[in-house]
């Protein structure tokens, strides 16, 4: 690099003068392939890149993949492994995984991700499956904190594993070869404290009864996306679970949820068709709650009060949302957020026809004494049962400090419409101020 000073060319290349750790923490943030690409700069770069801790390999296609991550890793120096991705698109190279992931343990691999994202048809998907490798380092293993597993894997661990400081654990579409290899991994993982469990039921799967029972664990995410419609489900035993989240759960069996006293946050969405649930029942201890399911759709017991929920997110686009609504309302003495939101892109005009929402017989006390901030996303000024639900908040709401209302926007040539909107937004805002001093927004999405 040349640099003009005081009239004298200096030649200078500041980043060969860098010291060798600031080097290859660079290299780092660069796709592997990259990295690899500097050992031609100069004798300088030329085993620069042996050092870098973070590897990413994508198989494009290519039919020297294997060899070529092969030998990259025979030439790597460094002491451990920060980060091994594989990205496999193709079922040849997915066969001779077993070889890569097994050098990977041997340089005390951190942080392990592997992706057999290949396509294959839906008839012949058990035969594309490809079993991940039984190294003898996954049963006494000391390095590892994090283990992503994506796709067309088959996990089968006949005894438990002995993964000491694993931490997070992300178990996308995969599946599991015996009834007992869930148990044999989860109990192996006495630090774990991050489970992701995916699941597409179009594929086999051979645990009926997916048994979650880790007494580290702090955040959980289950998630299905197709109908399952056979007897299996979840069993969850986390005594020290802080966050929660279940989403896209349809005709399963049961999904049993043992008490959470630590709970601090939980999103439940597109949950229906269990038969024997206690979803809502392991909720009470929460302090911030996002519903997006229907009262008809989850059992909801009469009895329980949710004693430190301060935060509620409720979906109003699910059919008689506002009994939910109601029920939330009076088990939440604290509540001080309220947050509806209607994100179907679906007119909702007409749907509700006839269906009238029934008062709570007694003003709840998060009314009267809590609720702080109400805030409504695309609320429907048009439907009926959403202006009495709005109209009771604000009349009964003592504390309210903030009224937000977003509706969707109307093209400036439907004069009447606009007129009829804001007409109907006044009369929202001349609600609420007769019972408090509260700051009113109207925002048009």
């Amino acid at each position: 690099m040349e640099q003009q000073w005081n009239g004298d060319v200096v030649n200078e290349d500041r980043l060969n003068e860098l010291p060798e750790d600031l080097l290859v923490h660079i290299l780092s943030f660069l796709p592997t392939k990259s990295v690899v690409a500097t050992s031609v700069l100069s004798k300088r770069w030329r085993h620069v890149w042996k050092m870098v801790q973070n590897l990413k390999f994508d198989s494009e296609n290519h039919h020297t993949f294997t060899e070529d991550v092969y030998r990259l890793l025979m030439l790597h120096k460094a002491t451990f492994i920060e980060t091994f991705h594989l990205d496999i698109k193709n079922r040849d190279a997915a066969l001779d995984v077993g070889i890569l992931v097994g050098i990977a343990f041997a340089r005390h691999v951190r942080n392990l991700v592997l992706d057999l994202d290949y396509h294959f048809y839906y008839d012949d998907a058990y035969t594309s499956i490809v079993k991940f490798p039984s190294v003898y380092c996954i049963y006494d293993n000391n390095t590892l904190e994090t283990l992503k597993l994506k796709n067309s894997l088959l996990l089968d661990f006949p005894y438990r594993v002995c993964l000491n400081s694993l931490r997070k654990l992300h178990l996308h579409c995969v599946h599991f070869e015996t009834q007992g290899s869930v148990g044999n991994l989860l109990s192996g993982c006495p630090c774990l404290e991050d489970l992701v469990v995916q699941q597409n039921n179009r594929f086999y799967q051979s645990e009926k009864a997916f048994t979650i029972a880790v007494p580290s664990l702090q955040r959980l995410t289950i998630e299905e996306d197709d109908y399952r419609g056979d007897d299996g489900g979840y069993v969850i035993n986390a005594p020290s679970l802080k966050y929660l989240n279940i989403k896209g759960l349809y005709g399963i069996e049961f999904c049993l949820i043992e008490k959470a006293p630590e709970l601090v946050e939980a999103k439940v969405s597109k949950v229906s068709d269990i038969n024997n649930e206690n979803i809502m029942v392991s909720l009470t201890s929460a302090k911030r709650l996002s519903l997006n399911l229907s009262h008809l759709e989850i059992k909801y017991p009469g009895d329980r009060i949710f004693h430190q929920l301060v935060y509620l997110e409720l979906h109003t686009d699910k059919c008689k949302w506002w009994n939910l609504l109601s029920f939330m309302l009076d088990g939440s003495p604290k509540l001080q957020i309220l947050k509806l939101i209607n994100l179907s892109t679906y007119p909702n005009k007409g749907k509700h026809i006839g269906r009238k929402w029934k008062k709570p017989k007694c003003v709840p006390d998060c009314l009267l004494f809590r609720l702080e901030t109400l805030e409504w996303t695309r609320y429907e000024w048009e439907r009926r049962d959403e202006k009495e639900v709005a109209t009771y908040i604000l009349r009964n709401t003592r504390r309210l400090k903030k009224a937000t209302f977003s509706t969707k926007a109307i093209e400036p040539e439907k004069l009447k419409k606009l007129e009829k909107r804001r007409e109907m937004l006044d009369e929202l805002a001349s609600v609420g101020r007769a019972s408090n001093s509260c700051d009113f927004v109207f925002e048009t999405l």
